[in-house]
């Protein structure tokens, strides 16, 4: 009941008849992206530009963070007096 029927006789399965003589390697096309002088210009600007606003924001950072300390030793030393 539960076994599987099979054909009475199977099919061979379909010989592969042509062999290409000398196959021809296959190129792919690739999109071609230009990109103009001006356009790296802008970018290398623009990175050069954000990397010296990160560098003014971390050097500020510090320097409230040492500020504050400082103020805060102050404030701490006037109080024990």
């Amino acid at each position: 009941m539960f076994l599987p029927k099979y054909p009475d006789s199977p099919a061979p399965p379909p010989a592969h008849t042509h062999t290409p003589a000398d196959p021809a390697p296959v190129r792919r096309a690739f999109p071609q992206v230009s990109v103009s002088t001006g356009s790296v210009a802008v970018v290398v600007v623009g990175g050069v530009v954000l990397t010296a606003l990160l560098a003014a924001v971390a050097v500020s950072a510090i320097s409230v963070a040492i500020a504050a300390v400082v103020l805060r030793s102050l404030i701490r030393e006037h109080h024990r007096r």
